[in-house]
């Protein structure tokens, strides 16, 4: 049975952490940043963790 490939746009969402974690971007900080507060943008810059019912669906989309 051959590998199976690693989905190209998952690649380019998450990245996985040396500890093994899964990172992502957060939403809301594309455009329209006028509008949202500094505080709310510098948090938003942060990226997050991939947690709950996700991290199933995204470790088989990277091929983990």
């Amino acid at each position: 049975m051959p590998k199976m490939k690693t989905d190209r746009g998952a690649a380019k969402r998450f990245k996985v952490t040396g500890s093994g974690k899964i990172r992502r971007r957060k939403a809301f900080r594309a455009h329209l940043l006028e509008k949202k507060s500094s505080v709310r943008t510098r948090r938003l810059a942060r990226g997050a963790e991939v947690t709950g019912g996700d991290l199933k669906q995204v470790k088989r989309l990277l091929g983990l």
